[in-house]
């Protein structure tokens, strides 16, 4: 049983919205994500670090944090 989740990633003063599929199976190691999915959510959180916002643009959504005084 498959099922999107979205992940967010956190860097600085950016935030990453990574569309992943949770792979749930009657396993100990469940809930997993695919290969493919485990690299993009890598991918997103080095570019989030190089500040490489362009690249990562092909795999997630960025948000840019402003910080709020009270």
């Amino acid at each position: 049983m498959n099922r999107k989740k979205i992940k967010y990633l956190h860097d600085g003063n950016y935030v990453a919205e990574v569309e992943v599929e949770v792979i749930k199976t009657s396993d100990e190691w469940s809930p997993c994500l695919s290969l493919e999915d485990a690299c993009k959510l890598d991918d997103s959180r080095e570019c989030l670090k190089r500040g490489d916002l362009k690249t990562a643009s092909n795999q997630a959504k960025f948000y840019e944090l402003t910080p709020v005084e009270v």
